[in-house]
């Protein structure tokens, strides 16, 4: 029995060797060798275990399924959005980036063993159903979500447009759970959205950073400004519930507003290739096959008219890259709530089977320096969100995720002085909010199907009487 054991714990660091070479990290083992030895006695542990599974585990258990578990188990326990991508995952992930896949059009993460909504798409089965940022989803259909892991979810939801499922939701603040059917739809993620609100202020809204979000907005600022008759006065662009997406979108969408070579954002980990300032030039916001840099043709006005950014706790990753430039620079007035404060870089490292490993590989900071990991971007305009001071406290963070990411102590201070400095300055526009209409229906305060804006929404209308009062007060960017 023993030497059974033995066999099979050789077997699995004989895997476990494999499964290091093909994510490429003998450069990483070489490098970590000269520093530290290795883990003799975790390895020893791992295979031991290994070993009692398979031979006294209740069922046979398949070995593939056993390393593919532990691999999941390495990277969802180090931070919210590591992950390993099966096959299917992974192809799923690559579709969504370009914007249309079939599901429910949910933005997920896990907590607590359960699927948590991070923001509802808009304009799909999930945001017409009401679901809203902090959901607990603890059932699909009649099975538990509890010990599944974020994929294995995602999977579930996602499937044949017009097919139904149904979520049992917790919510925090209501006595019992709730159960709600949706049917599944092709998610068509338009992201980006504009309108011309009245002669002389244009509205742009990102949803998601596709890649083709940089470009589409280019299109929509190109058919604004030629719609507009005269000279534009004030634009706004809300990225409020805007989940980010591919970081090369936040920099084409920043670069649109900004002077051409300004810095956006940069990272630093670990390695070199995690290391990077990306500015806004085509070199760091052109992808793939496109040639031609679409933000060379926008109006120079584009890049002078006051501006406001509207965010709220769901604003994340890349919107939060988007608001951070604009605010360090100057060239916007950011309205809202605190965003929700994810600072980190995930890398995709394709595997040579199919799959992939999501791993967090980088911090990112605004071009002042600051850190916005589990902090977020404070507006500079904060604007009541009518959900009350309880309502406020439920609501979700990257600082309530488990095992997420901390700055280490590096720059608290340094944030906590911009933090005043940014407090100050707001008092220095001299604008003071109108109050939060109390009897409006929240339904009304979204679009309707078919339009872009609702004439309730009170943070939009809250940025367009900013502009047309205190617009000249904006330092735009020279």
């Amino acid at each position: 029995m023993r030497n059974k054991l033995r066999q099979i714990g050789l077997l699995a660091i004989g895997a476990l060797i494999g499964v290091a070479v093909s994510l490429n990290f003998s450069a990483v083992a070489q490098k970590a060798a000269t520093s530290a030895p290795l883990p003799i006695e975790e390895l020893r542990a791992f295979t031991e275990v290994f070993g009692r599974v398979k031979s006294d585990y209740v069922e046979p258990v398949d070995d593939k399924k056993l390393i593919t578990e532990a691999i999941n188990g390495m990277l969802t326990g180090l931070d919210p959005h590591s992950a390993y991508l099966d096959q299917e995952a992974f192809k799923e992930l690559q579709v969504g980036t370009q914007g249309e896949f079939g599901g429910l059009g949910i933005e997920v993460g896990m907590e607590d063993g359960f699927v948590k909504v991070v923001t509802p798409i808009d304009d799909t089965p999930a945001s017409r159903a009401g679901l809203k940022p902090g959901d607990l989803i603890i059932k699909l259909d009649d099975t538990s979500v509890k010990g599944m892991t974020l994929t294995e979810a995602v999977k579930r939801m996602r499937g044949k447009p017009n097919t139904p499922i149904t979520l049992t939701v917790v919510r925090k603040g209501e006595p019992k759970p709730i159960v709600v059917t949706l049917n599944r739809a092709v998610i068509k993620i338009q992201s980006v959205k504009s309108k011309l609100l009245e002669p002389g202020y244009a509205y742009f809204r990102v949803t998601q950073f596709q890649e083709q979000t940089g470009e589409n907005l280019a299109r929509s600022i190109e058919r604004l400004f030629k719609e507009n008759q005269g000279a534009m006065k004030g634009i706004v662009l809300d990225l409020r519930n805007d989940p980010g997406g591919l970081l090369n979108g936040a920099v084409a969408v920043s670069a649109a507003f900004l002077p051409a070579g300004s810095l956006v954002v940069y990272t630093d980990g670990r390695t070199e290739d995690s290391k990077m300032k990306l500015n806004a030039r085509p070199e760091d916001y052109l992808r793939g096959r496109m040639k031609e840099d679409f933000n060379r043709r926008l109006p120079a006005d584009v890049k002078t008219v006051p501006m406001v950014v509207l965010v709220n706790g769901g604003s994340a990753s890349a919107s939060e890259i988007v608001a951070g430039a604009l605010q360090d620079h100057k060239r916007a007035v950011i309205m809202g709530q605190t965003t929700f404060g994810k600072g980190s870089v995930q890398t995709i490292l394709p595997l040579g089977n199919s799959t992939a490993i999501k791993l967090t590989t980088a911090r990112y900071y605004t071009p002042s320096g600051r850190s916005i990991q589990a902090k977020g971007i404070i507006p500079d305009i904060p604007l009541d969100d009518g959900a009350g001071d309880r309502a406020a406290s439920l609501k979700v963070r990257e600082a309530d995720l488990t095992k997420h990411l901390t700055d280490n102590g590096k720059d608290v201070k340094e944030d906590e002085e911009k933090a005043k400095a940014a407090e100050a300055a707001a008092k220095n526009y001299n604008f003071t909010p109108a109050s939060r209409p109390k009897d409006i229906d929240e339904k009304l305060t979204r679009p309707q199907p078919g339009e872009v804006v609702s004439e309730h929404d009170y943070e939009l209308n809250q940025a367009v009487a900013f502009l047309k009062s205190r617009g000249s007060d904006v330092k735009v960017a020279n």
